[in-house]
């Protein structure tokens, strides 16, 4: 009997609490609830709720980031030691010494491009100068031998005019012949008679040798008075003995002429008098002809005659 009421005390106390479990669970049921009826009228829930995924997202997305950033940083660090057993070989051991040797020719070839460009730009201006000093000579002498030899009233100077190429790849230079009377200039070419074209190519050729071959030993003409009258044949004697007396301290100098014109010749001697005792006369000229040999051929016939039998 005391076990059977022990029995029932259990049983009474376990329905006591399950009726205090239960009166638990419907008040707590009760209690989320009015928090879950409350929780959806605080405003902006909704909007929380979908900031609250797509940090969700980024959260994702950043982790997957960082484990491909992982999987990166681990192949870069074998790719490392990789390449530090590689420095250890016999290739490889003394690549900072040839690094710093490169450098050094790097910088030196920097330097030294540097300075040819200095030097470029220097010879340039010297180039530009010197060229301008030249040409100023040529037509102070080209002035004044037009002057002793043309007669002609039309034409009192010639000159040579340079206008610089184009090219930017070289310097280059166009040159004419221009004819002035009094403040007027023109181009001579197409504006000039015959015995004027000749003269003026003389004339230009004189200065130019005069300019630049200075220490030349030979100057040579071939039928220089061709299309020319007597008035510039005889200016054209002039200059060409004054050449002479000016180049007689010279001892290798020569003075060739080719020519038809005995007038000409005679010109010359007549002139050269003029300048007698400024350098030895010639003693003799040649002069080429041609006979017929007993083969029945024309050979060429060279005879030396005194200079005075002119």
């Amino acid at each position: 009997q005391l076990n059977e009421q022990s029995r029932h005390k259990k049983c009474i106390e376990a329905n006591i609490k399950l009726y205090d479990s239960l009166e638990n669970i419907k008040r707590l049921s009760e209690e989320h609830s009015e928090m879950h009826h409350g929780v959806q009228e605080i405003s902006g829930y909704e909007t929380a709720k979908g900031s609250y995924k797509i940090a969700e997202a980024e959260k994702r997305q950043k982790e997957d980031q960082k484990a491909r950033s992982e999987g990166r940083k681990s192949g870069l660090k074998d790719q490392q030691r990789q390449l530090k057993r590689k420095l250890q070989q016999e290739e490889y051991k003394d690549v900072d010494e040839e690094h710093r040797e490169s450098m050094i020719k790097f910088e030196t070839t920097t330097i030294a491009i540097s300075d040819l460009e200095i030097y470029y730009s220097a010879l340039d201006k010297a180039l530009l100068q010197f060229h301008g000093m030249k040409i100023g000579d040529i037509n102070k002498i080209i002035r004044e031998l037009w002057t002793l030899t043309y007669k002609g009233e039309d034409i009192s100077n010639i000159e040579l005019v340079s206008d610089q190429g184009t090219s930017k790849a070289s310097r280059s230079y166009n040159y004419r012949v221009v004819m002035s009377k009094g403040n007027t200039q023109m181009d001579m070419r197409g504006r000039c008679s015959a015995g004027q074209r000749v003269l003026a190519s003389l004339v230009i050729r004189l200065a130019l040798a005069e300019t630049f071959c200075i220490s030349c030993g030979v100057f040579a003409l071939d039928e220089p008075t061709t299309n020319l009258d007597y008035e510039n044949k005889r200016g054209l004697a002039i200059a060409l003995a004054q050449i002479l007396a000016t180049r007689s301290a010279q001892h290798n100098f020569q003075l060739l002429i080719i020519t038809h014109d005995e007038d000409f010749v005679t010109m010359m001697k007549n002139e050269l008098a003029t300048q007698s005792g400024k350098f030895p006369m010639p003693d003799k000229y040649f002069q080429v002809s041609r006979e017929e040999g007993q083969d029945g051929c024309f050979y060429s016939k060279i005879n030396a005659i005194d200079w005075d039998e002119l």
